[in-house]
């Protein structure tokens, strides 16, 4: 076989090709090809993929793909990267809002004025010695509790030196804050499958592709995008499932996709689109499960042998439980919009197909959110199909090239955040408003009580909370009980421009760094090299933090200088303890920019649960009963009004099947060129898809016509939480009664409070999904719209807030700050620690979950170790060791 002349089977493994390190060139082959091409380039990589930064005189004049590692690059990396680097929206030295500046002594600071008063430029040492005052009174008059960190996810670069974590190293080395429990991408079944198939599921690896291309006969999106959610990645995005699903698709597997609108990966895949109301997929797999039922299409055989609690849920599904309801494809139909007689056929060729059901973490951002997903793994377990070779189920497969194999190998470890003292408080991520609200009030997270904190200080970095968090008016009010707001960032995003003082932190193309490729195939390590200086006065944030820590005496502990005496001995260390390290140096892999720790073969065939499907008494589930648990006793013990033992039909707050007259349901899915609100000050990539400079609103052509909007016009949606302005795209793809608008835009309000910029969240509610998540409901949304006669100018959310330059300012004497004061609080605070403890805090992260020990019971701490212990590097004495301290101190441990 030669390139030019491929077998069927070489186009069928070219997949698999791409993962082998022989043909691949350097860094700067491709640029090499032309011997005339400038050699001025920098290699590192990027949440959007690895690229060669083009560097002339300082300055960045250019980006090329690698795509020798990446065939599929996005505009987001080939303009998005090179335009928010040089763009006005830089935060080029640091600011104090003014009356925060003036009155910081007397503490008249006026919270009311955020988000409308003008910023004074200061200096570092003012900015720095403010921030370290703040953190001092708050502690010493509060209790750390009420500094509460709003940087949660680590989404702001792809590195190990990510800003929550180094703001985690800091505030735990005095005592620590409260922090924010679970997030926005799978909230609520990450805390509800666990109990359910033992594994968080929204944070697998899915079944190896090869397997589903040689098996599956049926594929079904259940609110699934790959094709589009597969552009970014929390780690190095590479895209290796783009021609892998082209390959399933060709190999002759049927897609059918449901969901409100048509997807891009629909029309990659060919898909049968099957239109469905939001918020009701539970009435779908229901009515599905009793078709199956009275056709005899259970099995029966697989349901006693793989799953427990199977006759109480099917006794529902009868109409025998309590309310008395069969749950018929007609009651089903009345509720989905989706006719009988295609809830019929649908159901038939599931249950006789070899099928594989993809859901989408989108069905679960919604009320009774943990319903959803609980529903598929029930269906797929009445039909049988739950780790079979190209069947089950699978959570993931939209996100992290979600069907890559998996090298099982250590990937880079950043610096330890030590133990973080606060214990007692949490906040829920999608909960900040109800936290601010209610200080001292008890919430349940697990089944775990903990109190709201009184918070007095917020300190964010890297995170752009004020465009994630729902009802954004609600949030901005709350916020006015705040005294101080710290935001560390290189933009001025919301979450800056509601802040009272800015730390202006170098871009991710501004430090060195080290991240991996691929989130579940982890077969490559990025080298993050820094391409240009910092711009401006900007610092990274590890400066920052290391400049914080020398106010309060404790810098040498941030840098720890006796364990790394320079900054690359980190990102050194880093690497050695990954599998790339056992074949390539350190210095040969920082020199090209990228080494492999390829899957083993035995990866290619490797499916969901197949273990527990081939013997389940060998590998049972770490769940409580082992099986699948179709009824969960652990979850009915919680006697949770909003979240009962298993999936039932529970109604939304907000729906089409109780919507006022001429409201329409929101849906607010991940946008197509950016990461959440990553990328919206790009002018290039704006081009692209705003209308009249607004986000894009998906209407239906009928919907659009009764209210007399035309494709491009600009459009009002409001309801009782707030109003946004955004720009029609009128469309068949979208069925009727909905509409569709991208999260995670950058807000800009008018002098009428509306959005002139198209934020969704001024639109979301801030319901939780139940109390055992507390997670977000922002698919749960109703609305009305209209044209909009009277928008106000240009949208100004990518414009500089006023700033007062030249001001002068008195020097604040350290003796005004009182630091010392700190002294005494640390050292009650802390004690000593184990060597399994110590052992977790220094190697163990918890994907998108708390480090709070007690926050998982035994059972979902053993669900989560095993994809924990490998990502730590940890031998099985380690290991051991680790779980040993998990074990005892897990929240359903005996004390």
């Amino acid at each position: 076989m030669t390139m030019l002349n491929p077998t069927r089977r070489g186009f069928l493994m070219g997949g698999a090709a791409l993962m082998g390190t022989t043909w691949l060139m350097n860094s700067t082959a491709l640029a090499a090809v032309d011997p005339n091409s400038f050699a001025g380039r920098v290699f590192s990589a990027s949440h959007y993929g690895p690229f060669e930064a083009v560097v002339r005189d300082g300055k960045i004049v250019g980006i090329s793909a690698m795509t020798e590692l990446d065939q599929r690059p996005t505009e987001m990396l080939m303009y998005g990267m090179l335009d928010r680097v040089y763009d006005k929206s830089r935060i080029d030295y640091p600011m104090v809002r003014k009356s925060y500046l003036e009155n910081w002594k007397s503490g008249d600071v006026k919270p009311e004025l955020r988000g409308r008063e003008e910023y004074v430029r200061v200096d570092w040492d003012t900015a720095l010695k403010l921030t370290a005052k703040a953190i001092t009174d708050t502690i010493v008059e509060h209790g750390n509790q009420a500094i509460l960190s709003t940087s949660y996810g680590g989404w702001s670069h792809a590195g190990i030196m990510r800003p929550n974590v180094l703001q985690g190293k800091f505030f735990n080395m005095i005592g620590g804050c409260t922090n924010t429990v679970g997030d926005w991408s799978g909230g609520a079944s990450q805390i509800s499958l666990p109990h359910v198939i033992g594994d968080m599921e929204v944070y697998s690896a899915q079944t190896a592709w090869e397997v589903i291309r040689d098996n599956t006969e049926v594929f079904v999106l259940v609110g699934c995008d790959p094709v589009k959610n597969n552009r970014v990645e929390y780690t190095v995005a590479d895209h290796g499932m783009y021609t892998p699903w082209e390959q399933i698709r060709d190999a002759g597997c049927k897609f059918v996709s449901i969901n409100p609108q048509r997807t891009a990966s629909d029309a990659v895949l060919d898909a049968e689109w099957i239109r469905i109301v939001p918020n009701t997929d539970v009435a779908l797999f229901l009515g599905m499960a009793h078709h199956v039922l009275e056709q005899g299409l259970d099995d029966k055989e697989y349901l006693a042998k793989y799953t427990t609690g199977a006759d109480k849920w099917i006794a529902y599904v009868k109409g025998e439980g309590e309310d008395g309801t069969p749950k018929t494809p007609e009651w089903a139909a009345a509720i989905t919009g989706i006719d009988a007689a295609k809830i019929r056929e649908l159901a038939e060729l599931l249950a006789k197909s070899r099928t594989e059901i993809a859901g989408a973490w989108s069905l679960q951002r919604a009320h009774h959110g943990e319903m959803t997903h609980w529903a598929i793994v029930n269906f797929a377990a009445l039909t049988g199909k739950i780790g079979k070779p190209g069947e089950g189920v699978g959570f993931s497969w939209h996100y992290g090239s979600g069907g890559m194999p998996q090298s099982g190998q250590a990937t880079p470890a950043g610096l330890s955040q030590g133990k973080n003292f606060v214990t007692e408080y949490i906040v829920p991520a999608s909960r900040l408003t109800d936290a601010l609200e209610n200080p001292g009030a008890e919430v349940v997270y697990n089944g775990n009580v903990r109190k709201y904190p009184d918070v007095h200080m917020i300190y964010n970095a890297g995170n752009n909370f004020m465009s994630h968090q729902q009802d954004t008016n609600r949030l901005i009010k709350a916020l006015q009980k705040v005294r101080t707001i710290v935001s560390q960032d290189v933009w001025w995003t919301a979450a800056t421009r509601w802040a009272d003082i800015v730390l202006p932190a170098s871009s991710p193309l501004e430090r060195d760094d080290i991240s991996v490729g691929g989130t579940y195939s982890n077969d490559r390590i990025y080298a993050m090299k820094k391409v240009i200086e910092p711009i401006g006065e900007s610092r990274s944030d590890f400066d920052i933090f290391a400049a914080l820590s020398d106010l309060f005496y404790r810098e040498s502990q941030f840098i720890e200088d006796a364990a790394y005496p320079e900054y690359m001995d980190i990102l050194k260390k880093a690497y050695d303890g990954t599998g790339a390290a056992k074949t390539t140096p350190f210095e040969e892999f920082w020199e090209r920019g990228y080494a492999f720790q390829p899957a083993p073969p035995e990866a290619r065939s490797w499916v969901r649960h197949g273990d527990f499907y081939t013997d389940p008494e060998a590998n049972p589930l770490h769940t409580r009963s082992g099986k699948i648990e179709m009824f969960c006793e652990t979850i009915a013990e919680m006697k949770l009004d909003d979240c009962p033992g298993m999936p039932m039909w529970l109604e939304p707050a907000e729906y089409l099947g109780n919507a006022r007259d001429g409201q329409l349901h929101v849906v607010s899915p991940h946008p197509w060129h950016r990461l959440h609100s990553q990328m919206d000050q790009s002018a290039t990539l704006r081009e692209l898809y705003k209308v009249q400079g607004r986000e894009p609103v998906r209407i239906n052509t009928e919907d659009a016509a009764a209210r007399g909007i035309a494709d491009g016009d600009l459009v009002e949606i409001y309801n009782d939480r707030g109003s946004v302005i955004a720009g029609a795209v009128v469309s068949d793809e979208i069925m009727p009664g909905v509409i569709s608008i991208y999260e995670g835009c950058w807000p800009s309000l008018d002098s009428k409070g509306r959005c002139n910029s198209g934020l969704v969240n001024f639109l979301t509610s801030t319901q939780r999904s139940s109390g055992l998540s507390q997670a977000t409901t922002a698919n749960t949304c109703l609305a009305s719209v209209r044209k909009c006669e009277d928008p106000e100018g240009p949208n100004m959310a990518y414009e500089k807030p006023p700033i007062i330059e030249g001001m002068e300012i008195a020097a604040i004497d350290d003796d005004e700050l009182g630091l010392d004061r700190l002294d005494e609080v640390i050292e009650s605070i802390y004690a000593e620690m184990g060597p399994g403890e110590q052992m977790y805090y220094e190697r163990c992260t918890v994907c998108h979950g708390p480090r709070d020990v007690a926050a998982f019971t035994q059972l979902q701490w053993k669900a989560i170790t095993p994809s924990m212990f490998p990502r730590a590097g940890l031998d099985d004495a380690e290991a051991a060791m680790v779980m040993e301290f998990l074990m005892a101190n897990a929240s359903d441990a005996v004390k």
